[in-house]
């Protein structure tokens, strides 16, 4: 769902680190959203054809993530990045209320979100940008409620048929 400039991604992702942080070993499998720039292409058809759209640099992420070898739902591993380096995530940021209350926590940060953007340090973003980041929150937030469902059934965030050391099956 992308506004003038910003818009946001979500998607179930799974994934495996060969490095991964202290004590956070082994696969994890979760939902991710990120907060993205996005920019308009020229028309390359007729004025009725689809407008190129490019998904570009990452301003915020969150990550609601569980260990594959915890229960179902305990989101064990849920951080949030909030400032990106290039498409770099800087350190992993836990807070307590994104493992017990995912969804309020992210309700939340929606009705907050200049001070989202702030703390990104997106830059000058254009004011319907931000009201319609804020205005979609519910819709985004019931998107990412779903996945979190589809995650804890099994129907979503799975492993790829085949695998290694390093593994990262998402979109995102």
């Amino acid at each position: 769902m992308a506004f003038n400039r910003v818009g946001v991604v979500v998607s179930d992702i799974y994934f495996v680190d060969p490095d991964p942080h202290p004590g956070q070993e082994g696969a994890e499998r979760g939902v991710r959203l990120e907060l993205r720039e996005f920019e308009r292409g020229e028309l390359v058809g007729s004025i009725y054809s689809s407008v190129p759209i490019r998904v570009a640099r990452p301003l915020w992420r969150v990550d609601l993530l569980e260990s594959v070898s915890s229960s179902p739902g305990s989101l064990d591993r849920a951080h949030h990045h909030p400032r990106l380096h290039n498409w770099n995530p800087g350190r992993r940021v836990f807070v307590e209320e994104l493992s017990k209350d995912p969804v309020g926590w992210l309700r939340g940060r929606f009705a907050a979100i200049e001070e989202v953007l702030d703390q990104a340090e997106a830059g000058p973003v254009d004011h319907a940008d931000v009201e319609g980041l804020r205005a979609a929150g519910p819709m985004v937030v019931a998107v990412v409620e779903q996945l979190l469902k589809d995650v804890a059934e099994g129907r979503a965030g799975l492993a790829p048929a085949e695998s290694g050391d390093s593994v990262r099956s998402s979109w995102l």
